[in-house]
């Protein structure tokens, strides 16, 4: 072993009036007794630089004095240390780089220099600045690193960030605070005993108890006990069991808890009842009935295959009955029985999506026609008539004869002479044959001939716009109309004795119909089933009616929002008749005077388009509706701004803004407070009038 001497050296110096240096230490190969009193830092920096044989760089902003003493004797490392121990309490730090230099820094400029990083099997020790990457592994870095950053300075060098992503903590600092920080960490970063536990029950129902456990731990509330001792339950309804998870002890009280739950009922069935939401509760009853005798069947025989037909029924009987005025259901079933029926009553009970279906029918018609015909007769015999769209001419001679005055007469009888005064014609004949002319007549009578030359041109154009829309449930039928009901002749009952005759009508309702189903499919399609009708009257045969109807039935598959064309229905159609008399209607020119033309030409078109839009939710219902009652508004606005003609200055009436909020009455409380303080509102300027 090597031997170890030692010598003393003593230096002293003076600086200024009561400042005094002194630099004494023991030193030999390797030990050292350092003793430091008012010495500038720089000073201090060089010496413990030339002992140790290191190359110091010192940050330019490294200034003052230090005062420190040792009374023993330190090695290499330890000296080391209390080089770095008497920097960190001048808020001065050492980084190490790589190839052995040491760089003297402030403190809060540590943090940002190249400071190494250590792993958990390199750990430094004392007041080395370092940084370490600590791996979390059962809580969040998120919550811990507030807890640490108590313990760091944060002003200085040292420093805690935390990862999420990774949930990891980075730490910077001395050696000494980050082992401190890593220990603290090691002790936190326990794993919770968070076993699962799955109790099978044998009488009540896993939803029905997870439910009730639920609104218990819901009630106490976070602020009462941690988040990590309230227990997580889950219902699985196929195997009816109810999965538990959390700390030991709060296991212990749910299952405590559902065991008491999971009683046996005195009797073998149990009654309950339950309010539909959206479901009818007549309807429904057919549905759980037939469930109900599925799984009494299947019961029923495998209980007949264990023990006997006998003791299979025992005791599977199951009422369903509904409350209409409730809207609910009352059953009495075994609890497995009951089980299956409210799973089905909760899957069956659901909100229903809305469709809008929107339809634009367009109807455009283009009709003409043009009537050229002559017709001529004679007072002693002879005529030329036809009946291909103008009216006769005997007609109108009828007429003219009858509208003619009956001259009076005098007659001499025995008694004396009877005069009979001038009678005026009957115009009734005439009238009822010029009703039917349209467009021109010319009339020319030469003594006993008369000529009649009638010609019309007709044109008419229509253009029919109907958009009706309407709302319905998924699968649910919707009807549209507006027009009208005709009557219609069915059947005639001759009366008593043959006279008065009784005559039964029926109903035909005409105009814009639409019958639409719609049903939803997975994803956002729609299947229309759609009945579209546009019909009304055209004309009359022997007073009854003529309906002319277009209609289309047809069932389409479109996607949300999309619009389909249902198809177009053209109908055109030219008739052309000429009568004439033979021969003589072929005279070129002159064999007009011998006949009659008559040309029609009709056109129409309907155009059908459709549009459903799914709506699953109250927000785009209320939109739609605030969107179509804005345009009807608007519209009536704009009508209102043009006036009424002939009134000038007239309101027009129109609706309100849009507004769904809904505003609730006061109660009757609120009502009798409100009114005892108007009633005090009176009385006071009562007083003070009196006063």
């Amino acid at each position: 072993m090597k031997s170890v001497t030692s010598s003393r050296l003593n230096i002293s110096r003076w600086f200024g009036v009561g400042a005094i240096t002194l630099l004494s230490f023991f030193a030999t190969a390797t030990e050292y007794q350092p003793n430091f009193k008012g010495t500038d830092i720089n000073e201090f920096i060089n010496i413990v630089g030339k002992n140790l044989n290191k190359t110091i760089i010192v940050d330019p902003q490294v200034r003052g004095r230090i005062n420190v003493r040792s009374y023993e004797m330190l090695n290499e490392k330890q000296y080391y240390q209390f080089f770095l121990n008497v920097l960190e309490v001048y808020d001065f730090s050492v980084v190490e780089m790589k190839s052995g230099v040491l760089k003297v820094v402030r403190q809060k400029d540590a943090k940002t220099s190249n400071i190494p990083v250590v792993s958990d099997n390199a750990a430094a020790l004392g007041d080395e600045m370092v940084t370490r990457v600590v791996q979390v592994k059962n809580v969040s870095v998120r919550e811990l690193a507030p807890l640490l950053r108590q313990f760091v300075d944060q002003s200085g060098g040292g420093s805690v960030v935390n990862y999420d992503p990774s949930n990891v903590i980075m730490m910077t600092g001395q050696a000494e605070t980050v082992n401190r920080l890593v220990d603290i960490i090691s002790r936190v970063d326990k794993a919770g005993d968070q076993d699962l536990e799955i109790i099978k029950l044998s009488y009540a129902s896993s939803a029905e108890v997870v439910r009730i456990l639920e609104n218990i731990y819901k009630n106490q509330g976070k602020a009462e006990q941690p988040e990590f001792l309230i227990p997580k339950i889950v219902a699985d309804e196929r195997t009816n069991s109810v999965i538990v998870s959390g700390e030991r002890q709060a296991r212990e009280r749910v299952v405590a808890l559902v065991q008491r739950l999971d009683a046996e009922l005195e009797n073998q069935g149990n009654t309950r009842v339950y309010y539909l939401k959206y479901a009818k509760a007549e309807e429904l009853v057919k549905v759980l009935q037939g469930v109900s005798a599925t799984i009494a069947a299947e019961v029923q025989g495998a209980a007949t295959q264990a023990q006997g037909a006998r003791s299979a029924g025992k005791g599977r009987d199951v009422s369903i009955e509904a409350h209409a005025e409730s809207n609910s259901l009352v059953i009495t079933a075994q609890p497995d029985v009951m089980r299956s029926l409210e799973d089905v009553i909760r899957q069956v009970d659901i909100r229903r999506a809305q469709v809008l279906v929107e339809a634009i029918i367009v109807e455009v018609a283009d009709n003409a026609g043009a009537n050229l015909g002559v017709q001529w007769i004679s007072a002693t015999g002879g005529m030329q008539q036809f009946n291909n769209g103008v009216v006769p001419v005997s007609a109108i001679a009828a007429g003219a004869a009858a509208a003619r005055p009956v001259p009076g007469t005098t007659v001499d009888t025995d008694t004396g002479t009877t005069v009979n005064p001038e009678m005026p014609g009957n115009y009734d004949l005439l009238g009822e044959a010029l009703g039917g002319v349209t467009g021109m007549m010319l009339g020319v009578v030469k003594n006993d001939w008369g000529a009649i030359l009638q010609a019309v041109t007709t044109d008419s154009n229509s253009n029919i716009l109907a958009t009706p829309s309407l709302t319905t449930l998924d699968n649910q039928e919707s009807s549209f109309i507006v027009g009208e009901e005709i009557p219609i002749k069915t059947t005639t009952s001759p009366g008593s004795g043959g006279t008065n005759p009784f005559t039964t009508l029926d109903r035909l309702e005409v105009g814009i119909k639409l019958k639409v189903t719609p049903q939803i499919n997975e994803g956002n399609a729609v299947k229309l089933t759609i009945e579209q009708e546009v019909s009304g009257r055209n004309g009359d045969i022997e007073g009854n009616p003529i309906v002319a109807k277009r209609e289309i039935k047809t069932t389409v598959l479109a996607d949300n929002g999309a619009t389909v064309v249902l198809g177009g229905l053209i109908d055109e159609d030219v008739q052309q008749s000429e009568s004439k008399v033979p021969l003589l209607g072929d005279i070129p020119v002159l064999g007009a005077l011998f006949r009659s033309t008559s040309s029609t030409k009709r056109k129409r078109n309907l155009m059908i388009f459709i549009r459903a839009t799914i709506m699953r939710d109250d927000g785009l219902l209320s939109e739609v509706s605030q969107r179509k009652y804005n345009y009807v508004r608007a519209q009536q606005l704009a009508q209102g701004e043009k006036g009424i003609s002939l009134m000038p200055g007239a309101e027009t009436p129109a609706m309100p803004e849009f507004d769904d909020t809904l505003i609730i009455p006061p109660t009757f409380d609120e009502y009798l407070q409100k009114k005892e303080a108007q009633d005090k509102e009176v009385v006071k300027p009562a007083e003070q009038g009196a006063n």
